[in-house]
């Protein structure tokens, strides 16, 4: 393993500083929050770095606001604090339930929400060091090998799926992200902070390299939104979602006035589903409804050789998700 140095940033203003000084020498420079994901890439041999950023002490970066008009998590609030916070999990309870979702509960002691959502893919291929898209080559060896857990949506040239939980809950709920860097700060929604392969293949969003998540805002939702997240695993044990659902219902009883339908484990970033929420919004939601809304839930779907068992998972998941927000 090569040898690096560490400093722990006092403010956002000298950590950002340190890693445009670290970039301007020619030194790769990264970010560490929890650190569970990066140790983990630092020993694998899968990034090599010159020196590590922490952000731990910054406690103005750990705490979660209520706000009127909505509420701000820093992006080194862990994955546990925002489980267990009683404003999440009343108002905006598919990111409490998808936060709590995540790994095990001493990962998600140290892991943070900015860790979660940038997250690098766990593709075996990726993680084991072969020269793919992530690893500065030009392959995807998963559209031709191994790829029972990879993309049907939204691949090509690389078919990973994006890994966090969170992600999609945050795209639900129609989250701004609050990012810094050298050159200053500015917002993105969730929706736009994702890339797809085919904006750059070895990346998963916007982030510059010298750039900061800094915090999550979301919009005060209406009293009559219901949320949940539902999450399938291959194992009992500490794994990633095969097909999970992060979904907003904005519900008059049984009528559906808004809805948001997000998917997490079967495309490189949260996929979003448009023609399955126009489906529901305006409509009372009955058996039959979140049955024809599971069914659009696949379409355009684009199984590779192993992995088509995603299709039948993801269409009743979403049937069986919207039907119990509905009677809930």
């Amino acid at each position: 393993m090569k040898s690096f140095s560490s400093t722990s940033a006092r403010d956002l203003q000298q950590a950002t500083k340190v890693l445009a000084d670290a970039r301007a020498a020619g030194q790769h420079a990264v970010i560490a929050g929890g650190g569970s994901d990066l140790l983990g890439m630092v020993k694998e041999r899968l990034i090599a770095p010159d020196l590590i950023v922490r952000l731990a002490g910054m406690k103005d970066l750990n705490q979660i606001r209520a706000e009127r008009g909505g509420i701000t998590i820093g992006g080194q609030a862990t994955l546990d604090a925002i489980s267990r916070h009683e404003t999440i999990r009343s108002r905006y309870t598919v990111l409490a339930e998808a936060a709590e979702s995540v790994a095990t509960p001493q990962i998600r002691n140290v892991g943070t929400l900015a860790g979660n959502v940038n997250q690098r893919p766990w593709c075996w291929y990726y993680r084991n060091g072969f020269t793919c898209f992530k690893n500065g080559g030009n392959t995807c060896y998963s559209a031709a090998g191994e790829n029972h857990f990879h993309a049907i949506f939204g691949g090509g040239p690389s078919y990973i799926v994006h890994p966090s939980d969170t992600a999609p809950a945050l795209v639900a709920l129609d989250a701004t992200f609050r990012i810094a860097g050298p050159k200053g700060e500015r917002t993105v929604p969730a929706a736009q902070f994702f890339a797809l392969p085919t904006v750059n293949p070895a990346k998963e969003n916007v982030l510059a390299d010298d750039e900061i998540l800094v915090s999550v805002t979301i919009p005060e939702p209406k009293r009559t939104l219901r949320s949940t997240y539902h999450k399938v695993l291959d194992r009992e044990a500490w794994t990633h979602a095969v097909v999970s659902a992060a979904i907003a219902l904005d519900l008059d009883g049984d009528a559906c006035r808004g809805a948001h339908v997000v998917l997490g484990g079967v495309a490189p970033i949260p996929w979003r589903l448009p023609e399955v929420e126009r489906m529901l919004t305006g409509q009372r939601i009955t058996d039959d409804l979140a049955a024809r809304a599971g069914a659009a839930a696949i379409a355009g779907a684009r199984p590779l050789a192993h992995n088509a068992y995603k299709l039948p998972l993801t269409q009743s998941m979403v049937q069986r998700t919207v039907s119990e927000l509905a009677k809930a």
